[in-house]
Parts: structure tokens; C-alpha cells; sequence
């Protein structure tokens, strides 16, 4: 069946051109360190507090834990597939090698979407919290100036440039500095959680899941419906069960960000034993950290309290109590959470290109990496000005929920892939194995796409014209420039163990 499917022996054969290929300095701290600073960024002090005042109460603590659980079920997946095919590109690497070249090329511009929105959203806020953290302290500055009535953020293109010019000096570097900024804001969210448990009443965790009650307005606009609500007709869930279940669909992006790591897969020395426990580790210090947060914020106050704040975060539980002076040091937290999360999106967008790259279906050029960093400067410089220009100059705001379903996107094929793949090429030395499969990666498969239901209308049709740009890309150029195109013996699909293999 020809799906030009791209042999696992032939992704790891390209990571050995001496032009094109990424340098081995990654450890198990470093990866778990990358994903603790992707995932833990300004969202901590706040996404639990808008699921506890909206949507769950107390029993937010829960959502976590089943955001999580739903998270560790497709990183399972991300880990069985990096430590087999350790090479950069993740998902769309990972579905080239089962599912073919098309669904690979959808896959890569899904992750492209994710990563390039998310930095540069995420850059557009750190502008933001800067003014924020530095007005808490007393020197307020302003965050945008104007040009031809143009409102420019100069602190968004600012960190944007200085992780570019970091990351083409090198990924070990980058990851070094990142280590540092990741420290800071753990032991900031730690001290606050320490504080926090003095304020803690418990009367505030009963009820525990509240009852539920009917919402207002929320069939008022189709497009700002989620597409669940929209085609069913069901009113939207506000506490009770089916409202614990909906803020573990809002925490759950809080979560986003672990498949970043395995994009870094051709980096890691050791991937087969490092990948694995690296991204396990790093999901388990985060859960944690999120579990405690959201019980310090629903024990210091009422979740009626925080419902009748217009925008509830964890600085209000603070300032609920009296404790005023706890908005500076979360503010600081923020900002050194957001300033990680960018680092490691935009070295995610750059391994992503650079295996597109690589493969042909973007132009060969990009992907030439430098003789002594080994690090694809091109890709990193291009897709730097571009995440630094759109952060500065536009309002990328609009475009938040565009990064969770690209992302939502590759976890439902990465958890089917892991299952093709273990049918296919049985013989393929696993580092990490998941579980009772396929129970499990469809189970994760289903999950995503629950959440994916769970986004809204006008998400799903960015989403539908984003893919078709990419269906129209891939067949103007990459179709016929892939280096899968004049090949015979990699078109066809893998041939199970013990199978004839095809004659050319």
C-alpha cells in the first residue's frame, strides 16, 4: 500500500549526515528541567482558580489529578515512540513512521501552529507581567510604545531575541539558562504554597464537589460554544460532577507542553533509558506542584469568593486574607515561568521545521545545522524574527486556543501510532513500553479527542483553514520535493516480522 511510510532505520540514518544533524548533550535532569519549564508557566497562578470559581470548587484538586492522569497516558505514548525513534521532530516523526507521509506533514503543521502561536502569545505576556512584576515593586515602565499608531511591544520581541541568539549558541546552553529560571519560579511557587498552608480553613474545602446549577448564556453565541455544547445542544456543566469533568478539560492545558521535550529526542544522550525517565519525572514534579497550588487556593478562601472576582487567580486568594504583598512575588513567578515556557516553545518550532526540513518538505537549505554548535542556526534565526515580529507588532491573543488543539491534535495520532507501530515493527528495541496496549492508547486517543470537542466552534474552523493551507502547501511543494518521492523500498509500508518483504 503505498503511504510513502518512512522506515524508523531511515529517520535514525538521517540523524548521522554530518550537515544535518543535532549534538548529544542532553541528560535525564535536562529533559525533566525542560519539561517542568514548559509547563509551569504564568498559568499556575491562575487557570486552577478560574476552574475552581467557575467550574469545580474544591474538587478542582481533582480535575488535576485527572488532567494529569489523561496527560501521562499520551506522554506514555510520546516515550515509547522517542525511545524507538530517537529523532528530533516528535510526532510528526513518529506518525512519517506509521501512518504515512501526508498524515506526518498534517501532524508537523499542527505542531508548527502550536509552537509558533504559543511563543508568540506567550511572548505578548511577558511584555505584560514585566510591567506588572516591576509596578508591584514600585517602577512602573511602559510595555508598548506606538508607531504610525501602531502599539508595539518592545519586551515581546525583546525575550524573543535573546533566546533566539541563545539557542543557536548551543542547546546545552540554552537548557543551563533555562535550569536557573526554571529554579527561581519552582521555589517561588514553593514558598507560596508553604505561606499559603498557614491561611489554609478547612471549612472552605465542604462541600467538597458543590452542587450543581444551571448557568446563564450559555448558548448565546455558537462560535464561543464549545463544539460538544454547540452540536448537542447540552448547557454548559457548572459544578457538580460534570463540572469537575469540565475544569479537568480547562487544567488540562496546564499540562500542554510535555510533548515539546521529545521534539529534543535526536539531543539526548542515552535516549532510550534518558527520554523516558526524563519525561516522567518531569510530569510527576508538575502534577505535584499543581495538586498543591489548588489546594492552598481553595482552602485560604471560599470558591464563592473567588466566583464573584471578575479574573480569580491565586494572588486574589492572597489578597482575600489581607496578604497584599503576595501579588509582587507571584508576579515574579509568572514572569520567570513564562520566560521558560518561551525558550523551550521556540526550540520546539525549530526541531520541528528542521525535520520538515530535512525530509524535503520545506526547503533542504533550512536545515543545515552549524559546524561547531550542530544547532539548525537558519531555522532558529527565520522562525525567531517571524515569533518576535508577530509577538510585537499584533494581538495574538486571539489565537490562544489554536496552540491546544494542534497540540490535542498530534496527541490523538502519536497514542494510534504507538499501536501501528507495535504491530508493524514488532522486532524494534523499546527503551519504554506502555502498558497494556492498546487498552491504554486508545483510551489516550479518546480522551484528546473529548478535549478537542471541548474547544470552541470558532477554534475548530482556525483549525479546518489552518489544514487546508497545510493540505495546499504539501501538494504545491512538498509532495514533490520529499526525498520519499524517488524512493522505492521506503514507500511501501513496514513489513511485519516474519513477512516477505516487498520486491522492488
Amino acid at each position: 500500500m503505498n503511504l510513502r511510510v518512512k522506515s524508523v532505520e531511515a529517520s535514525i540514518a538521517d540523524s548521522t549526515d554530518e550537515e544535518r544533524s543535532l549534538k548529544r548533550s542532553l541528560g535525564t535532569w535536562d529533559l525533566a528541567l525542560m519539561g517542568i519549564a514548559v509547563a509551569v508557566g504564568a498559568g499556575i497562578f491562575s487557570v486552577g482558580a478560574q476552574a475552581a470559581a467557575n467550574f469545580a470548587g474544591p474538587s478542582v484538586i481533582i480535575s488535576f489529578v485527572l488532567a494529569a492522569v489523561t496527560c501521562g497516558l499520551a506522554i506514555m505514548c510520546y516515550a515509547e515512540f522517542a525511545s524507538t525513534v530517537p529523532v528530533a521532530g516528535s510526532a510528526y516523526t513518529f506518525t512519517y513512521a506509521t501512518m504515512g507521509e501526508l498524515l506526518a506533514w498534517i501532524i508537523g503543521w499542527d505542531l508548527i501552529l502550536e509552537m509558533f502561536t504559543g511563543a508568540a502569545v506567550l511572548a505578548k505576556y511577558w511584555g505584560v507581567y514585566l510591567g506588572e512584576a516591576l509596578l508591584a515593586f514600585g517602577m512602573p515602565f511602559p510595555a508598548t510604545f506606538s508607531i504610525g499608531g501602531v502599539e508595539v511591544s518592545w519586551p515581546a520581541f525583546l525575550i524573543v531575541a535573546v533566546f533566539t541568539v541563545l539557542l543557536v549558541a548551543g542547546t546545552k546552553l540554552t537548557a543551563r539558562v533555562g535550569s536557573v529560571f526554571t529554579i527561581i519560579k519552582v521555589a517561588i511557587v514553593l514558598f507560596v504554597i508553604v505561606v499559603g498552608f498557614f491561611f489554609l480553613n478547612p471549612a472552605n474545602f465542604t462541600p467538597f464537589i458543590p452542587a450543581p446549577v444551571p448557568t446563564e448564556g450559555g448558548d448565546a453565541d455558537a462560535w464561543t460554544q464549545s463544539l460538544f455544547s454547540w452540536a448537542t445542544g447540552a448547557a454548559p456543566a457548572q459544578y457538580g460532577v460534570f463540572g469537575m469533568l469540565a475544569a479537568a478539560s480547562l487544567v488540562f492545558f496546564a499540562f500542554i507542553g510535555f510533548d515539546v521535550v521529545a521534539t529534543s529526542a535526536e539531543e539526548v544522550r542515552e535516549p532510550q533509558k534518558r527520554l523516558p525517565r526524563g519525561i516522567f519525572l518531569g510530569l510527576a514534579i508538575v502534577t505535584v506542584l499543581y495538586v498543591l497550588v489548588s489546594i492552598v487556593m481553595t482552602g485560604m478562601v471560599s470558591y464563592t469568593e473567588l466566583a464573584e472576582e471578575e479574573t480569580p487567580s491565586l494572588a486574589t486568594a492572597f489578597r482575600l486574607v489581607g496578604q497584599d504583598w503576595a501579588s509582587a512575588v507571584i508576579s515574579l513567578g509568572a514572569l520567570a515561568g513564562l520566560t521558560t515556557v518561551i525558550m523551550v516553545l521556540l526550540l520546539g518550532l525549530s526541531r520541528i521545521v528542521f525535520a520538515l526540513s530535512r525530509d524535503g518538505l520545506l526547503p533542504r537549505w533550512l536545515s543545515k545545522t552549524t559546524a561547531h554548535t550542530k544547532t539548525p542556526a537558519r531555522i532558529q534565526i527565520i522562525g525567531g524574527l517571524v515569533v518576535a515580529l508577530v509577538a510585537a507588532f499584533t494581538d495574538v491573543g486571539l489565537l490562544e486556543e489554536m496552540i491546544n488543539i494542534g497540540t490535542l491534535s498530534a496527541f490523538v495520532l502519536v497514542s494510534i501510532g504507538v499501536i501501528v507501530l507495535r504491530r508493524t515493527r514488532p522486532d524494534l528495541p523499546r527503551g519504554f513500553r506502555v502498558p497494556w496496549s492498546p487498552v491504554l492508547p486508545i483510551l489516550s486517543a479518546a480522551l484528546c479527542v473529548w478535549l478537542m470537542f471541548n474547544l470552541t466552534t470558532l477554534t475548530w474552523v482556525r483549525f479546518l483553514v489552518w489544514l487546508a493551507i497545510g493540505v495546499l502547501v504539501y501538494l504545491l511543494y512538498g509532495r514533490r520535493h520529499s526525498r520519499m518521492a524517488g524512493t522505492v523500498s521506503e514507500v511501501e509500508l513496514p513489513t511485519p516480522q516474519g513477512a516477505e518483504p516487498p520486491k522492488p
